[in-house]
């Protein structure tokens, strides 16, 4: 230990001695091991840590599984029966995401809501604040209603008061009793559970017709906790089973369906975890060029020590201890390195989650916590030891005769060879990079030149529900949504306006069952064809600009007292006409018994994402009339309905203007969520921009540390060479010559550095490919590009040192040394 606190003074004196140098080790360990922890954390907040439960490995979510949808949302019924038959789990719960009008605390306002099961809770061991949760008798059709509010609104509209049980919540227009509140820290994301919700009521209490029809789910999912002992194995295998006894005991529904069991965690985390990985090992390259540059730079500083150390050697010091010197400063460095990273890290991990919150799940959760400590600590002393090994190494086999004799003098083509191993080594790395960060970019570039089959600009869709019947009849009710229409249109600056419910457009989705005219009607709802349906106004292709391929689209002769009709796309009719033309077939939807007529045929619509139109889902699309829907499901649209505007200029800054024209209708009505079709195009690709910038940065950072690198090495080696450059000159070389020496040199290092990570990123970026869109993994154009960007830095780099070369004093460099 005191000879360990010897290395440790004398190492920060040397350190001290020379701050420029100490400084600029520091600050580009700092960025390498920032950049390393900063992504770490992510990883660790995203993919590593366990979920915020109770024993959160024996949680799954379970999904429905049709021929179309292998996560396709559950019918109450088969919920029911599941929860009863099944043998794998302690108990099973069902949610499902609902908004509510909220009035008499205030002004009027939407809040988005949940509605749970009396199991829920429970299953994920959660306790409230104040009061408690739903009880299964609350879970019963015609049970008094209660409601579980969120911390938030607790605070915001109750004061946080511990009485707050018993208060009445008025939703639209019903009272309901509030029986507890979540604790603030309380989060669940997974499929239709709005992570944001401020009311949670019981599920079972919704006597609503069409969510007790075996036929439809009404976008409810499940979460179950398996019991002690059973693996996810052994209960996919069992709801296999129950799936099967239900399709024996209800052919017509559930027959060809299944049950999709998935751990919890990998649900929530899946999709974003290819990216993670891809930029885990992108910033790893970071660190090791960071660490390359400072093993050059340690080089280039051992050389000046070269005598210090054959004097040490020579008064009785073993090679072990001067090894052991080197190393120690080293990881001196690399702590130091390290702490001034974990204020980067801190910094750049609050930067990316500001900047692109929605490519992440989980990104409350992202924190500097103990294992991002750890891992901070550990990069640094292996970090240390990496950049501190080879410097110290060749200490050790210093010859103290020889190196006493020549008075110091280094610059042996050995270590020459070694630093130019160094900077071919971070420029193979650094080009990796940019072709990684070049290929996102391409592909971004390809993905926001596809055509979604709408355009986006000047488009908005906003939602609107109000708490009250809109009117005593389905006459009214209908007369009501006209005056909506009418009055929104009449906004000034409003090009266009149609409502619109069901599916939209890279958001929400909405598949009915159908089979054609002249088919015999399928034995199963699972075996019939299916399309996802848009129900809209005439005006729907004016405000989407979506083509009209053939026929008509819907008019306001379409109305509920005329046959019904339906507007078909492309792949509609591809898929399911074949080569026939369309117009005048007819379509009958099972469900709502309708049999409509096909009058049009549009384009089709990238409804799952500009990057993936999901081959194995639904790409069928169909347009119904909004005023042909049977009054059963008319009535439902006062408590939801959505509306796609065209505007003249910003929509956004229409919105006032647009909630004053409909409560100018109703004034019960609360309009709520406005988001521009741009947003929503932008938000598909969150995932993929998240990945784009932090290779963009990670890949510039690299440059940089590279060209730092490449200046240091031809600055370093031309002042060895001093002396031979003088003589050159002297000889009669012109400057041009010395320039060229100079510059060939560094050419053939960052040369050898570009071969090498031609071939390296050849090989590596076929992991990107599942995340690329429109361009292949060896695209020839961004390879040729970053080659020639990175040559161009590289010689830049160090034309700075060869200019100076040349101004070498023939004379001077004769007396050198």
């Amino acid at each position: 230990m005191q000879t360990l606190w010897q290395d440790i003074r004398y190492g920060l004196r040397m350190l001290g001695k020379n701050p420029g140098f100490t400084a600029v080790v520091i600050v580009t360990l700092a960025l390498g091991i920032g950049a390393n922890t900063a992504l770490f954390s992510i990883v660790n907040g995203v993919l590593l840590n366990p979920l915020p439960f109770q024993q959160p490995d024996r949680l799954v979510s379970l999904y429905a599984r049709t021929p179309q949808f292998t996560r396709s949302s559950i019918s109450y019924p088969n919920f029911l029966d599941w929860r009863r038959d099944n043998h794998s789990f302690s108990a099973i719960a069902a949610f499902r995401g609902e908004n509510f009008n909220l009035s008499g605390i205030g002004d009027a306002q939407r809040v988005s809501a949940n509605m749970v099961s009396a199991e829920f809770f429970p299953i994920l061991a959660v306790k409230p604040t104040v009061g408690r949760f739903f009880s299964e008798q609350e879970d019963q059709v015609g049970a008094a209603p209660v409601a579980v509010i969120s911390d938030g609104l607790w605070k915001r509209k109750f004061a946080s008061s511990p009485d707050v049980v018993g208060k009445p919540l008025n939703l639209n227009g019903a009272l309901y009793a509030i029986v507890g509140v979540l604790p603030a820290h309380f989060r669940y994301i997974s499929g239709n559970f709005q992570s944001d919700a401020e009311v949670y009521t019981p599920i079972g209490q919704w006597n609503d017709p069409l969510f007790r029809d075996r036929h439809t789910g009404m976008g409810m999912d499940a979460v179950g906790r398996l019991k002690p002992g059973v693996s996810l194995q052994q209960a996919t295998l069992d709801m296999q089973s129950v799936a099967a006894h239900l399709a024996e005991a209800y052919p017509d529904i559930d027959k060809n369906s299944g049950v999709n069991v998935l751990a919890l965690k990998e649900d929530v985390v899946g999709d974003i975890r290819p990216f993670l990985l891809v930029l885990l090992a992108a910033v790893g390259f970071v660190l090791l060029i960071a660490c390359a540059n400072v093993a050059n730079l340690l080089l280039a500083r051992s050389t000046g020590r070269t005598r210090e150390f054959a004097i040490r050697t020579a008064m009785g010091a073993g090679p072990g201890r001067v090894v052991r010197q080197l190393l120690t400063e080293s990881i001196l460095l690399a702590m130091a390195g390290g702490a001034l990273g974990l204020l980067i890290a801190a910094w750049g991990t609050q930067a990316a989650i500001k900047v692109l919150p929605e490519a992440l799940p989980r990104a409350d959760e992202v924190q500097i916590d103990a294992r991002v400590l750890l891992f901070a600590v550990a990069a640094s002393l292996i970090a240390g030891i990496l950049f501190g090994l080879i410097p110290a190494l060749r200490a050790y086999r210093t010859d103290v005769f020889e190196t006493l004799k020549e008075g110091g003098r280094g610059g042996s083509g050995t270590r020459h060879r070694t630093q130019s191993v160094f900077v071919a080594a971070e420029m193979a790395m650094a080009l990796v990079l940019l072709v990684g960060a070049g290929l996102m970019i391409r592909s971004l570039a390809n993905l926001w030149n596809t055509d979604p089959g709408f355009d986006p600009n000047n488009v908005v869709r906003v939602s609107f529900a109000s708490s009250k019947p809109l009117g005593p009849t389905p006459a009214a009710t209908r007369a009501a949504f006209r005056q909506i229409h009418d009055a929104i249109a009449a906004v000034p600056g409003v090009q266009s306006v149609s409502l619109s419910v069901g599916s939209s457009p890279m958001e929400g989705d909405t598949d009915l069952p159908l089979w054609l005219e002249g088919e015999p009607k399928p034995a199963s709802q699972n075996e019939m064809k299916a399309s996802l349906f848009y129900f809209t106004q005439p005006d729907y292709l004016k405000v989407m600009k979506t083509p009209l391929k053939r026929g008509r689209f819907l008019t306001e002769s379409d109305s509920e007292t005329s046959p019904p009709v339906v507007v078909i796309d492309e792949q509609f009719a591809k898929l399911y006409f074949g080569g026939k033309d369309p117009i005048g077939k007819h379509v009958n939807l099972g469900i709502v018994n309708i049999n409509a007529e096909v009058v049009g045929v549009v384009g089709h619509v990238k409804q799952w994402g500009l990057d993936n139109d999901r081959p194995g889902a639904i790409q069928a699309q169909s347009y119904f009339p909004i005023s042909q829907l049977p009054d059963s499901i008319f009535s439902l649209l006062e408590h939801g309905t959505g509306a796609v505007i065209r505007t003249e200029g910003s929509p956004l800054a229409l919105i006032g203007s647009i909630t004053n024209a409909v409560q100018g209708v109703n004034s019960q009505i609360v309009v709520y969520e406005p988001e521009t079709m741009d947003s929503v195009i932008s938000e598909s690709l969150a995932a993929k921009r998240f990945v784009m910038v932090l290779l963009g940065v990670f890949a510039a950072l690299a440059v940089i540390l590279s060209a730092v690198g490449i200046y240091g090495v031809i600055s370093y080696i031309a002042a060895q060479r001093t002396q031979e450059i003088g003589i050159r000159m002297a000889l009669g070389a012109g400057r041009a010559n010395v320039l060229g020496m100079v510059l060939s040199e560094a050419g053939r290092m960052a040369l050898l550095g570009v071969g090498i990570g031609l071939v390296t990123a050849f090989a590596l970026t076929r992991l990107m490919s599942s995340i690329l869109f429109g361009v292949s993994t060896h695209d020839p154009l961004t390879y040729l590009g970053v080659a020639a960007l990175l040559m161009l830095v590289a010689l830049t780099a160090c034309y700075i040192p060869a200019r100076r070369a040349t101004r070498v004093d023939p004379m001077v460099a004769l007396r050198y040394e």
